[in-house]
C-alpha cells in the first residue's frame, strides 16, 4: 500500500473545505431525490445480514477511541436505520447523518488522517459507511459514489 502524498497544512484544510462544499453544491443542484423516509417497523424481507466487531484491539490505538466510536455509531444509526429507498431515489450517507458535531452528541473517536490517525469528533463513522457499502454489494442496488480511506494505518494487533 502506498504512502499518502505530502501536502501542506493549508492544502489539507482547503481540500477538506473544497470537497465538503462541492458535496453540498451537488446536493443542491442535482436533480436526484434523496431517500429520507424512515420506516419505524422492521421490514418483512431480509436481503442480507452481516456482523462486524465494534471494538477490537488495534496496534497503538487507545481503547477509549474504540468506545467512543460505538457512541458515534449509535447516533448515526438513528439517522440511517429503517431508511426506505424508493425507485428513483438516492441513498446519501452524509446527507442523512449531516456533519458530526458535539452539539449533535458526537464525541471524539479515531479519525484516519493523512496516513495516520488522530482523535476527531464523529470518529469511527467510516465503519458504518463501509458496512452499508458491503451490504449494498449484495443487493441489486447500484453504487454511484463511494469514498474510501486511501491508506490502512492500523492492521489488526497480532
Amino acid at each position: 500500500m502506498k504512502k499518502p502524498i505530502p501536502r501542506s497544512r493549508m492544502r489539507l484544510v482547503l481540500g477538506a473545505f473544497y470537497f465538503r462544499w462541492r458535496r453540498y453544491l451537488k446536493w443542491y443542484l442535482e436533480r436526484s431525490k434523496f431517500a429520507a423516509k424512515q420506516e419505524p417497523s422492521i421490514l418483512p424481507i431480509e436481503v442480507n445480514r452481516h456482523q462486524t466487531p465494534l471494538i477490537r484491539q488495534l496496534k497503538n490505538v487507545d481503547m477509549w477511541m474504540q468506545t467512543n466510536k460505538v457512541i458515534n455509531l449509535k447516533l448515526a444509526l438513528q439517522k440511517v436505520n429503517g431508511i426506505v429507498i424508493q425507485a428513483g431515489e438516492t441513498f446519501s450517507y452524509w446527507k442523512l447523518i449531516g456533519r458530526p458535531s458535539r452539539r449533535k452528541g458526537y464525541v471524539e473517536g479515531m479519525v484516519l488522517f493523512y496516513g495516520s490517525f488522530r482523535p476527531g469528533i464523529g470518529g469511527g463513522l467510516c465503519q458504518l459507511s463501509n458496512l452499508i457499502y458491503w451490504i449494498t454489494l449484495h443487493t441489486p442496488l447500484e453504487v454511484t459514489e463511494r469514498h474510501r480511506h486511501s491508506y490502512d494505518v492500523f492492521p489488526d494487533s497480532n
